[in-house]
């Protein structure tokens, strides 16, 4: 189905509210995390670039008119007012691959409001996961503590085109290759890959089967030591690797059991068998939990690869997300939910030293150490700059880490920062909270009602 389509379908009952009420006027939404996850000290905004190509391609055409119709149970004809819609506005967004904290926008989205409306779900699926994921990935690269990692998610993610994204993210934050052949074709990174468990099973031997896979790759070797008993596999692999004059650049991996302990006894065993350039690659089950530990540990682990646990982001797999209106037709809005009150007005994000970040309006003058981070990355449907590559990417991910303070990149207990609303933001929560709150009052008949600052 086409993108338009993927929406919760309230996005199309208040779109045709919308129209069929001549409300044309222009629309301000937020895009923003409320709260980081637990264990979480920051955010690695993700997902922006793939917001801009639904953004840009966005249209309700004969298929998704039919579609609405559909799932609406009404007659097509209903639904023309929205045949033909294209995204028309503007956006402003954190660049991709930058460290963000709660409550600051992450996405900016100003069109009239139907347009505004209709993309909200599409949005947020894509910032909040890939955010999520990259966020996960970027505490591994955190972990091993300049050791390399590599992405082993794909047949654990929750479909194929996560599993995509897992590998890019990935390589947005650091990672070294991935094992998704589509992704590393795709977005240029390097593919990595061993063999499976049921490779070795299928020969007589241990050793039949290491041997067969050197006679089929020429080149350096990964083979797989602990399908039966661990320490003999590692035994047979630096047998072979020395008879044949293959241990430039090998290694052997050890996917199970005491990853740190039997990293030990691996390295001593290379070592007394005259390999010491061969490397000892630790994966299953791997996040960055496990990551610290072997680091602190002092595993001789060369080289992580991760999947499962960082793929679906097991311990934090979902962001308190938001897609919220904050000013319609010049009028600033708010919402007043308990625990859910939002900030009304177009905003602007400056980031200041040691994250000491400011939310304030978007018309404000910023404070004389800070720096914009929303930046225009759309106008009139259309992107402002060229798809930045993953290298650009990774620059400015890596840019922000080295500036982060250290509380916030523990892996354990991390102190996240917290932004905090500018002096004129303020003032104007102030005034809507009280315009609004008096406006309720006066439509109940309820004069008591509190109004003003909460």
């Amino acid at each position: 189905m086409p993108d338009a389509t993927n929406t919760d379908l309230y996005e199309i009952t208040m779109a045709m509210c919308y129209r069929r009420e001549r409300m044309g006027g222009t629309a301000t939404f937020d895009l923003f995390v409320r709260d980081l996850p637990a264990e979480r000290g920051f955010l690695v905004a993700a997902g922006v670039e793939s917001a801009l190509d639904l953004l840009e391609g966005f249209r309700i055409g004969e298929e998704e008119t039919e579609a609405f119709a559909a799932a609406l149970g009404r007659p097509r004809q209903d639904l023309e007012p929205l045949r033909d819609l294209t995204f028309t506005g503007e956006a402003k967004a954190v660049p991709e691959g930058r460290i963000v904290l709660a409550g600051e926008p992450l996405m900016e989205v100003t069109a009239p409001i139907t347009e505004a409306q209709l993309v909200e779900t599409c949005l947020l699926n894509r910032i909040s996961h890939q955010t999520a994921i990259a966020s996960k990935a970027a505490r591994c690269v955190l972990a091993a503590a300049g050791r390399p990692v590599v992405d082993f998610s794909l047949r654990r993610t929750h479909g194929a085109q996560a599993g995509h994204q897992a590998a890019r993210l990935g390589a947005l934050v650091g990672f070294a290759g991935t094992s998704n052949v589509a992704a590393a074709v795709r977005e240029g990174i390097p593919a990595v890959g061993t063999m499976a468990h049921s490779f070795v099973e299928a020969f007589p031997t241990e050793e039949d089967a290491f041997r067969a896979f050197a006679r089929c790759h020429p080149g350096p070797l990964t083979l797989l030591v602990d399908t039966y008993d661990t320490e003999r596999g590692v035994q047979v692999a630096a047998r072979v690797l020395r008879d044949l004059d293959r241990a430039e650049g090998s290694a052997v991996r050890l996917d199970s059991g005491d990853l740190g302990a039997l990293a030990v006894r691996a390295r001593a065993l290379l070592d007394a068998a005259g390999l010491p350039g061969v490397r000892v690659v630790a994966s299953g089950g791997l996040d960055e939990y496990a990551l610290d530990a072997l680091v602190r540990a002092g595993a001789p682990v060369d080289l992580f690869a991760v999947g499962t646990r960082v793929g679906v982001s097991a311990d934090a797999p979902s962001l308190d997300s938001a897609y919220k209106l904050v000013e319609y037709d010049g009028r600033p809005v708010m919402k007043l939910s308990q625990h859910k009150v939002t900030a009304p007005g177009a905003k602007q994000v400056h980031r200041r030293p040691d994250f000491a970040d400011v939310i304030g309006l978007a018309g404000e003058a910023p404070p004389e150490d800070g720096v914009p981070l929303l930046e225009t990355v759309m106008r009139h449907g259309r992107r402002t700059a060229p798809r930045p590559s993953l290298a650009d990417l990774n620059a400015r991910f890596t840019a922000d880490l080295a500036a982060l303070p250290a509380s916030a990149r523990r892996i354990r207990a991390p102190l996240a920062p917290r932004a905090v609303p500018s002096q004129q933001l303020e003032r104007l929560t102030g005034r809507v909270r009280a315009r609004t709150e008096k406006a309720a009052a006066a439509a109940t008949g309820d004069p008591t009602r509190p109004h003003g600052h909460a």
